[in-house]
């Protein structure tokens, strides 16, 4: 009878697995895991998230802390313990934290140790929303919930019966303060510890109040308590209050902090948690997740599909995030890390652009521009304050990664219709930042080269030389897609244009493959189009020839023609996953999780690679965009701990399964144009911001029907392989008809081609 039992209970959640949801939710915010991808580590990455409970782009994230302090892999799945719930502003692992702090619940000894303090718990008494978090500490026997708003939060604590009820707060080290303030039972303090640039006078402010009086307490710094000190500052400081509580009973904690100064987190708590209880603050939290994530509203899809594109979507909505404040005049102001002052106006941080720019920013524009314009906004600032754009901010300028993508994100979000804001200015900045050097990875390394020769050469000490040659001339095209639009005159975007086709330079004619080139003109040799690395970043030949966003067309004349630039993608697909990792000296993740999606030289857990299936295309082999998509979304996509195919990247990853689960793909940004693929689910509705709506309809659609048999575009036939931004912001209805067979016939007259510099008639 047991068995019998056991097989009902089993049966019925195997059905609600593969159980397809005929309708859009409610509560789309109820289908997000934000444990997806946080079961990584540095040797492989399934994601290398952490579960970040925010609110959309708040400028605080938090977390349960599974690692050391210190540690980029802050939250991992397969961890026994934790040492805290961290206030976090982490954009990846590999750029590890700024301005932190945790607060630990604990009972019994007073002690703080990070070790010491720590707890076990349990994935089974564990609650990830993304406007919510709370898990059970079984050492402690304390259940630690937290929900939060912009720049502040609430957490409540349920102690057991205990004389010796505490929580420590800790600043982190390399410099911070805590203050125990008995009389208002309120702990105040900073942290100063960041990780990558140079930032002036950087400090993350915090308060917080407990509702109930705390009858003991302690400082402590480095390994020390020290005894009767209520204010201390060093290298690595915190504090720990205590008192005796019930069985059930609850402590409640307000917090907020500030990049400015205690007395605006002081204003940041008043102004956004008021009176709320921890429920009302929960609510608020949920209620602008719901908002955001149902701006697109899919069915029709298996309930694991439906998870991992609200999880997707979420992914997107957190970084970059905002980094300015509203003072008491009710006036935009943020910390300047180039002044090290307050200053007027927005600013964000914790994106970059070498892997947003390709989808993340171009969704934006989409359905989420008027964020977007708060974030040109804040490039004007950078810009005005830094003397340079930032190519990776975190929170300043990153000395990492290649390119001068910031001409994308801008150039895309004026030429996808976005204003209000001082193009001018920001024009101006992608004039100077593509034909100068800058600090930390800004401007463009190796730009005299570049200019003289029209490429980065391999044997002058640049290193991933030709990816930058690459990168530079679709930066360039996009800086003459502006300065058009802007109406500025040709002799000055016209160079740009010319410049865009530098990356002919770089296609070998014997290989038809990108391949470094020295200074006197000749290939590098020897070449191996399996290495890593070189000449390329994170990725080799095979994947960054691909890079030519703007001309597309142009390369596969390079190549021979249509014919042989489409058996070079399908080589991408047959070929083993070998790999040449001498460059590295060692196997590094990306490579490995290439070897791992058994998809031959294709490698999409990195993003030179994430745009190559839509390129059939362009060849007039539109079908074959149509499988490998559905394959990459069934494979490399999962709403589990272990869900991603490489690193997420600040919502890219994550942008190109919303993206391609849509049924089309931002293949070149600065255009006007989406590629079309073929969507996932059976119905989806996007809802505008200027109050129109795109529906998307594919009512044969399944596993099997991935191929698109015809379109009609507002009721009309539609051949091409390209939808129009500018006609979709009008509203449109797509209805796909959807087969298993592959219709050849449709999309293969080079009319219907997407955009190419080559073929490009005005």
């Amino acid at each position: 009878m047991k068995k019998v039992l056991l097989l009902l209970f089993i049966i019925p959640f195997a059905q609600f697995q593969s159980q397809w949801i005929e309708k859009a939710p409610e509560n789309p915010e109820e289908f997000v895991n934000p444990l997806i991808g946080t079961l990584s580590k540095p040797s492989l990455s399934n994601g290398n998230t952490y579960p970040a409970v925010s609110v959309p782009h708040g400028m605080n994230l938090w977390t349960p802390q599974t690692g050391k302090n210190g540690n980029g892999w802050q939250y991992t799945y397969d961890a026994d313990k934790i040492r805290g719930i961290k206030q976090t502003h982490q954009p990846s692992p590999w750029m590890n934290d700024y301005g932190m702090f945790s607060i630990m619940p604990i009972t019994g000894k007073m002690r703080f140790n990070e070790d010491e303090r720590a707890s076990w718990f349990s994935h089974k008494s564990e609650v990830s929303k993304p406007y919510y978090y709370s898990v059970y500490l079984a050492d402690h026997n304390v259940t630690a919930e937290l929900t939060p708003t912009e720049r502040a939060a609430q957490m409540r604590l349920t102690y057991p019966d205990s004389e010796d009820s505490w929580f420590v707060i800790d600043a982190f080290d390399k410099g911070s303060s805590i203050k125990i303030i008995p009389s208002e039972n309120k702990i105040v303090g900073y942290s100063t510890r960041y990780s990558r640039g140079k930032l002036t006078n950087f400090k993350n402010y915090f308060v917080i109040y407990t509702d109930k009086p705390f009858t003991k307490y302690s400082t402590w710094k480095d390994k020390d308590f020290v005894k009767d000190a209520l204010e201390i500052t060093g290298d690595h400081c915190g504090a720990v209050v205590g008192f005796a509580t019930k069985k059930g009973e609850k402590v409640n904690l307000r917090i907020a902090s500030s990049f400015i100064s205690l007395e605006q987190a002081e204003l940041n708590l008043q102004r956004e948690l008021g009176k709320d209880s921890f429920d009302q603050t929960l609510n608020k939290a949920k209620l602008a997740w719901n908002d955001k994530l149902k701006r697109v509203e899919v069915a029709g899809g298996t309930i694991d599909q439906m998870r991992t594109f609200y999880s997707s979507l979420y992914r997107m909505l957190c970084f970059p995030h905002k980094m300015y404040e509203i003072d008491q005049n009710g006036k935009i102001v943020h910390y300047s890390p180039y002044s090290g002052k307050t200053e007027a106006g927005y600013r964000f941080a914790g994106t970059g652009f070498w892997d947003t720019f390709r989808a993340l920013y171009p969704f934006l524009n989409l359905v989420y521009p008027s964020i977007n314009v708060e974030m040109q906004k804040g490039l004007i600032n950078d810009y005005k304050e830094g003397g340079w754009l930032p190519e990776w901010s975190s929170p300043s300028y990153s000395d990492i990664m290649i390119g001068n993508n910031s001409a994308s994100v801008v150039a895309d979000a004026y030429v996808k219709g976005l204003r209000g804001y001082d193009i001018e200015t920001l024009y101006e900045a992608l004039l100077h930042g593509a034909n100068n050097e800058g600090p930390q990875a800004t401007g463009r390394l190796g730009i005299e080269y570049y200019k003289k020769l029209g490429y980065v050469p391999y044997d002058v000490k640049i290193n991933e030389n030709a990816a930058r040659t690459l990168e530079y001339a679709y930066d360039d095209f996009a800086i003459a897609q502006l300065g058009k639009a802007l109406g500025k005159p040709e002799s000055e975007w016209g160079e740009y244009y010319k410049r865009s086709q530098n990356f002919q330079k770089m296609i070998d004619p014997e290989t038809k493959l990108a391949r470094g080139r020295n200074h006197d003109g000749n290939f590098q040799t020897p070449f191996n189009p399996f290495k890593w690395g070189d000449a390329f970043t994170e990725g080799n030949s095979w994947h960054y020839t691909w890079s030519v966003f703007q001309d597309i067309e142009g390369l596969a004349k390079l190549m021979g023609g249509r014919k042989e630039f489409s058996k070079n993608l399908d080589k991408i697909f047959e070929l083993p996953p070998i790999y040449d990792d001498s460059y590295y000296g060692s196997t590094i993740h990306e490579i490995q999780e290439m070897v791992n999606a058994n998809m031959g030289q294709y490698a999409h857990g990195n993003q030179p690679a994430q745009h190559i299936i839509y390129l059939y295309n362009y060849s007039g082999e539109p079908w074959k965009t149509q499988y490998w998509v559905r394959e990459t979304m069934n494979l490399l996509y999962q709403p589990t701990p272990d869900g991603y195919c490489g690193d997420e990247d600040n919502g890219q990853t994550s942008a190109w399964y919303i993206f391609s689960a849509l049924g089309f793909y931002s293949v070149t940004p600065a255009t006007d144009q989406y590629v079309l693929g073929a969507p996932l689910f059976k119905n989806a509705k996007i809802h505008l911001e200027n109050g129109k709506t795109i529906e998307i309809k594919a009512d044969n659609n399944s596993n099997e029907n991935r191929y698109v048999n015809s379109l009609k575009f507002n009721g009309k036939k539609y051949s091409k392989n390209w939808l129009s931004h500018s006609e979709l912001m009008k509203g449109a209805t797509l209805k796909f008809d959807m087969t298993s067979q592959p219709n050849k016939e449709r999309g293969t007259d080079e009319k219907d081609f997407p955009y190419s510099y080559s073929t490009d008639k005005k």
